[in-house]
């Protein structure tokens, strides 16, 4: 028992290790023991499947995701991601009884698997229609159905427009139209960049449409640099075709930042007789201002442009530098003969400046009436109860209550005559306010409101005169004459209505009827005049006269007799030319109230050449009121808030603006508008308006 049981025991031993090698064996066979297993006999039903199952002693592998895409299209906005099918996974012991459950104990076999060869989709919001969404596929079918998709539109049928055949039909948005319309409202009302980013309006446009993107103030500063740049090459083209030649009026202005900017304005007359402005530049001139340096500004522009050549008179005031920038501009020009009649009509001065010196030396003399006046306007804004107490004498005495009062701006003599002129319409009842109040001490006397009666007069006629030459829509070199201004009488002679009799007459009062300087200086109109025109006449297109074959016989004496008959009458109306025609000829009624251009572009085939230089001369503006209207904008642009805006976003704005919507009035430019919009004040009106000591108008309305 004993050996046995040590034998056992070392040989038992020895057994059980090996016993346990054999166990080992069988439960991790090599793969040469399975395949030789499988090589020589069929594995049975329960073992197949036994070996079928993996090791639980194994990772399950983890199925290899791949990262969701970026969607950065738009389109994406109108569509949905569709999930991909998923396809049922039937267990392997769906048709064996003996193992029901084996299956549904595996945690690596889901009741679902996805189908990964499926592509992806996705489904219109609105219609439901599906298409595939893949990156390979791109978004091109998606586009092309938000264009005809019917469920996305969001208008009713007040919205919907008729077609030609009468039926209704939707209108389709257009948001490259939207983004136009946009730009071209930011130009058009002097709206800041920073509009398009306001919540409040970008919930209206999301609420109109909501396919109205919305747009970041970059990209509105790059719509309105493009739509300058288009409409720039738009106006240059135009420009250099013209059949006549182009005026130039130009001015300095400084900003609310100091800077300096130039306006350059062109007055032209196109191929139909339409007078036309147009703003050519608003740029930024830093200093100097002297008159060689305006002078290379303003020809680096008219390069830029290509019209150096087709220059006809340059309008300035009478500043000192104005003079050097002419004389060295017309010099420049001469040396490729560039103007016409070497430049002698280049040279145009400001009217309007010219009538504001001589009024503003006449009011030198009698500021003392006007500085009463003004005082008493003042003393009206003062408090609400002053501005009661006149709307009582105002009443009292029947007046127009629905005038206004107005307050003048010292340095423009035209807002001083509107003063004067509403204030002598109340005087009555500022003489009873006089009595009733006793701190109104400013009072004018009778004697003084009868010379404010007499300066308002002479005023009047200043400002009329003003108003007429401050016009761009209508010729102006026509309607007024000045005795040293050669070219402005040739636009006088170019008005039928007026001829060389008017500039006659006015020498004639001017100097005397019988002063023998009415003769030299009508002569010396005349010589210009027809100078001018031979220069027109020379340039003018002459086509080649072809000559036929002329048989030359002898007709007899009667013949040669007919040829040298003349009569005196038939020889010098055959040699007059289109001038002298013209002149010869009766002048039109004067209380006619024609259009000159209508006149000429009626008789341009019967005068070409006459016609021609009328449109020259017709088109010299006689005032730079135009060039200075584009500082009236400028101001609204360049403003406290928007000073730090660069030039060239300036110069578009100003410019586009003019070249777009030029033909519109421009509010706050007449001295009326801008007076009743900065300086409104009503008496009906509480405490708090009347502080304003802005004010210039004062309406004396209940």
């Amino acid at each position: 028992m004993v050996a046995g049981g040590d034998g056992g025991g070392a040989f038992g031993g020895c057994g059980r290790r090996l016993c346990w090698s054999m166990v080992v064996m069988d439960t991790n066979p090599t793969m040469e023991s399975i395949h030789s297993q499988s090589a020589h006999s069929p594995p049975e039903k329960g073992v197949a499947k036994a070996k079928s199952k993996k090791s639980p002693l194994k990772k399950a592998k983890k199925p290899i995701l791949k990262r969701k895409r970026r969607l950065t299209s738009e389109v994406w906005k109108y569509f949905d991601i569709l999930d991909k099918p998923k396809k049922e996974n039937l267990p392997d012991n769906e048709n064996d009884p003996e193992n029901p459950d084996d299956d549904e104990n595996d945690p690596e076999n889901p009741d679902d698997v996805i189908v990964d060869d499926e592509p992806e989709k996705c489904k219109c919001k609105k219609c439901g229609q599906v298409y595939l969404s893949d990156s390979k596929y791109g978004t091109g079918n998606m586009k092309r159905h938000l264009l005809v998709c019917l469920k996305n539109q969001t208008m009713d049928i007040g919205q919907m427009l008729v077609s030609k055949n009468g039926a209704l039909q939707l209108a389709k948005f257009n948001p490259d139209r939207f983004r136009e319309l946009l730009v071209h409202a930011v130009v058009r009302h002097d709206l800041p960049l920073s509009f398009v980013e306001y919540e409040g309006v970008r919930n209206i446009f999301t609420y109109l449409n909501p396919e109205a993107h919305s747009i970041s103030r970059r990209t509105v500063r790059t719509a309105i640099l493009s739509l300058h740049e288009k409409e720039y090459r738009t106006l240059g083209r135009n420009l250099r075709t013209l059949p006549g030649r182009v005026c130039l009026t130009s001015d300095l202005w400084t900003s609310i930042a100091t800077d300096g900017y130039m306006s350059l304005t062109a007055h032209f007359i196109d191929a139909n007789w339409v007078l036309h402005k147009r703003l050519l530049n608003f740029s930024y001139t830093p200093p100097p201002h002297s008159g060689v340096a305006l002078k290379e500004k303003v020809y680096d522009l008219l390069v830029k442009w290509g019209i150096v050549n087709k220059l006809f008179s340059f309008t300035l005031d009478n500043a000192s530098a104005n003079d050097v920038l002419v004389d060295l501009l017309k010099n420049h020009l001469n040396l490729n003969s560039a103007l016409v009649d070497e430049g002698s009509c280049f040279h145009s001065r400001c009217c309007a400046h010219i009538l504001n010196l001589v009024v503003q030396m006449g009011l030198k003399e009698i500021d003392v009436v006007v500085d009463k006046i003004r005082e008493c306007v003042k003393y009206m804004k003062g408090s609400q109860a002053r501005k009661q107490k006149l709307l009582e004498c105002v009443a009292q005495y029947s007046l127009d209550s629905k005038r206004g009062l107005r307050q003048d701006v010292p340095t423009r003599w035209n807002s001083t005559y509107l003063m004067l002129a509403s204030a002598i319409y109340y005087r009555r009842a500022f003489c009873q306010l006089q009595l009733s109040d006793s701190n109104f001490k400013h009072c004018p006397s009778q004697e003084e409101w009868g010379r404010a009666e007499k300066i308002c007069q002479f005023l009047k006629v200043f400002y009329d005169a003003t108003c007429i030459f401050s016009g761009s829509k209508y010729p102006t070199s026509n309607l007024y004459f000045p005795k040293h201004s050669v070219i402005l009488a040739i636009a006088v002679i170019s008005d039928p209505r007026f001829k060389f009799q008017l500039v006659e007459y006015s020498y004639g009062k001017l100097y005397g009827e019988s002063s023998s300087e009415v003769f030299t200086q009508c002569t010396r109109i005349r010589e210009k005049l027809f100078g001018l025109f031979n220069e027109y006449q020379s340039k003018a297109y002459k086509p080649e006269v072809v000559q036929g074959n002329v048989v030359q016989e002898n007709q007899g004496e009667f013949i040669e007799d007919f040829d040298a008959f003349e009569s005196h009458s038939f020889v010098s109306s055959a040699h007059k030319n289109q001038l002298e025609l013209y002149l010869d000829e009766p002048r039109l009624p004067r209380n006619e109230n024609i259009d000159v251009l209508e006149y000429w572009r009626a008789h341009n085939y019967r005068y070409p050449e006459l016609a021609s230089m009328a449109r020259d001369v017709l088109s010299i503006p006689i005032s730079t009121v135009a060039s200075e209207s584009a500082f009236s904008v400028g101001g609204r642009v360049l403003d406290k808030y928007r000073s730090s805006l660069k030039p060239k976003i300036v110069e578009a704005l100003i410019c586009s603006r003019d070249w777009l919507f030029g033909g519109e009035e421009i509010d706050n430019v007449k001295l009326d508008d801008v007076i009743e919009d900065i300086m409104n004040l009503n008496l009906d009106n509480d405490q708090s308006e009347s502080v304003g000591c802005s004010s210039s108008v004062i309406n004396v309305e209940p």
